[in-house]
């Protein structure tokens, strides 16, 4: 598979080969179980708990940014394909898998609907980690799950990940209303 993939690919932009190639643990762990839901319960808690310790909790405390540039990143598509530039600016592309808010009418429901995410759960110091480490790595939660791992791949900033967690908790915010 490897002399395949080398041989049809080409590193260009942010989209390497050495990318495609070099898979981490999880990775690995989770290209044996193409149906990611019959990813045996052990192998399961061995993943997330793997990944749960990989996640890194904003340093100073600060959880919350602004939720009208977490809206931003939520719509934004772009990053890490072949055509952007190396070191630009990524989104996190929310609403092809999230149904956010009412007011947007184009939405995935690969994952679950966020609408009303905080004014449901409230900002508990529990709901407030999870999300926050949801959005780092979500394996550390749901072994092999779809979701990318924003933080953990680096392909959202940590500035970003405040600014999603403000859209997501906020009472302010759109997701809220």
């Amino acid at each position: 598979m490897k002399h395949l993939i080398e041989g049809s690919f080409s590193s260009k932009g942010p989209a390497t080969v050495e990318g495609v190639l070099n898979q981490d643990a999880m990775q690995q762990a989770c290209s044996q179980y193409p149906d990611r839901s019959k990813v045996p319960a052990a192998t399961a808690k061995k993943i997330e708990a793997a990944e749960l310790k990989q996640v890194k909790y904003p340093a100073d405390g600060k959880w919350l940014g602004d939720w009208k540039e977490g809206e931003k990143v939520a719509q934004n598509g772009r990053g890490m394909q072949f055509s952007d530039q190396v070191g630009g600016t990524n989104g996190g592309n929310c609403y092809a898998c999230h149904q956010m808010t009412k007011a947007e009418i184009s939405f995935g429901n690969i994952g679950p609907s966020l609408y009303q995410y905080g004014k449901l759960r409230g900002n508990s110091e529990d709901v407030v980690k999870y999300t926050w480490g949801k959005i780092w790595d979500s394996s550390a939660f749901a072994a092999c799950s779809n979701m990318p791992r924003f933080g953990h791949k680096g392909i959202l900033t940590e500035t970003q990940i405040r600014d999603v967690m403000a859209l997501l908790l906020d009472p302010a915010s759109p997701v809220n209303q």
